[in-house]
């Protein structure tokens, strides 16, 4: 754990309390070798387990193959990743619609349905996907190591 300088502030009397006060005040008690503990780092947004990422992957999977039409062996999983949504649309939102500020972990997952085509699924920490039509969809955070 690192260590730092600790200051406190310090009272003076009355007689000197008019010329930099405010300085004595803000600096009066740094005291070398007085040290307080800095707290830690926020814990990051927790890790999505494999068995939770393939349950999002399997439901996904299986949406694509009644939107498409297809045999859910013909559905191809183009990406499947967790993500950090930048508010409470998910990345999805709708117009109108106010969603909470504040990062949000979740999954992205693309499947492919035909030779250029993919639907998009977003979901949030609880695994449930829902498809995202490509004019609503936006992008994650980008991950920088939080």
């Amino acid at each position: 754990m690192a260590r730092v300088l600790h200051c406190a502030p310090r009272r003076r009397s009355r007689a000197g309390a008019v010329i930099g006060a405010g300085l004595a005040w803000a600096f009066g008690s740094c005291v070398a070798g007085a040290t307080s503990p800095v707290p830690p780092p926020p814990s990051p947004i927790p890790q999505a387990s494999t068995a939770q990422l393939k349950a999002v992957v399997d439901a996904a999977r299986a949406d694509a193959a009644r939107r498409s039409g297809r045999e859910e062996s013909a559905i191809k999983v183009l990406t499947a990743e967790p993500v950090t949504w930048g508010d409470g649309s998910l990345g999805c939102p709708e117009e109108g619609v106010n969603y909470t500020q504040a990062l949000v972990p979740g999954f992205r997952v693309r499947i492919g349905t035909g030779e250029k085509a993919w639907l998009e699924y977003h979901a949030g920490a609880d695994g449930k996907p829902f498809y995202c039509p490509p004019g609503r969809v936006l992008e994650p955070v980008p991950d920088n190591g939080i």
